[in-house]
């Protein structure tokens, strides 16, 4: 199976810690050079200096937060300007705050709308292009189990998924002839930072510990096991590697079996 990299160049969004650290470490294994991109400068450095470079990778970083789609746009735009191309789009981001859709306000909807679906097609709009020209494109989107089976208490969580899961299938379908291929990797309950504020809230509401937390969330998956993110990493490594070429359009669980439909 081919699975190298090496001369690719991919941006991971949300890659200071959590999934998109785990995802920009797997692909410098596998030979990328990686654009790591968060808003705190600080661990940008610290994260690009985790990574692998025995192969002649040569590593970036672009400081830009998903709360300002304005200066997303100028910041990846002066990046692209500047003659680079980029090969591999890794959208991730933090999930919008939990809470029941009947209590949502309105700003709590624009918002999430505005950090994952318009930030992401700033990205998509900004670097396929670059994509077409080297002949090799991958766009993922890190989203959730959510948009096959709506999750409890995630009312804004929910619906902001599924709109980003139905804008990448209509990107599928539109870059597919240029041999680029977009797709969704939808973890569940995963061992990360969002996991253990998750954890902590319930668990100060039920007087729980959090592992006892995360023993709960875990007789919900059939491997009776919460994920660590490099498990998600590896999948999201094998849909932007050549092996998967013909893979498109697709919401791919990285669950355990956790989420009930097909």
């Amino acid at each position: 199976m081919k699975a190298s990299l090496l001369g690719k160049k991919a941006l991971v969004c949300g890659s200071t810690q959590g999934i998109g650290f785990a995802v920009a470490k797997e692909l410098a294994l596998m030979g990328a050079d990686i654009v790591l991109l968060a808003r705190n400068e600080e661990g940008l450095i610290s994260a690009k200096n985790e990574l692998q470079v025995e192969l002649g990778q040569h590593h970036a970083y672009l400081v830009a937060d998903f709360s300002d789609s304005n200066n997303l746009k100028k910041v990846i735009s002066q990046y692209i300007s500047n003659g680079n191309i980029i090969n591999i789009l890794i959208n991730n981001t933090g999930g919008p705050k939990g809470g029941a859709i009947k209590d949502a306000s309105i700003d709590e909807f624009l918002s999430a709308f505005n950090q994952h679906l318009i930030c992401n097609h700033i990205l998509a709009q900004a670097l396929y292009p670059g994509m077409i020209e080297s002949g090799y494109g991958r766009i993922i989107n890190i989203i959730s189990t959510s948009v096959k089976q709506p999750l409890p208490n995630l009312g804004v969580s929910n619906t902001i998924r599924g709109a980003v899961a139905n804008w990448s299938k209509t990107l599928a379908n539109e870059l597919g002839q240029y041999g680029i291929t977009v797709n969704n990797v939808l973890p569940g309950a995963t061992n990360t930072a969002r996991l253990q504020s998750i954890a902590s809230v319930k668990a100060n509401q039920t007087n729980e510990t959090i592992q006892e937390v995360f023993d709960e969330m875990a007789t919900e998956v059939p491997m009776k096991r919460i994920a660590q993110p490099e498990e998600i990493a590896k999948a999201v490594a094998f849909l932007v590697s050549p092996a998967a070429s013909y893979i498109n359009g697709v919401n791919l669980p990285v669950d355990g079996g956790r989420t009930k439909s097909l």
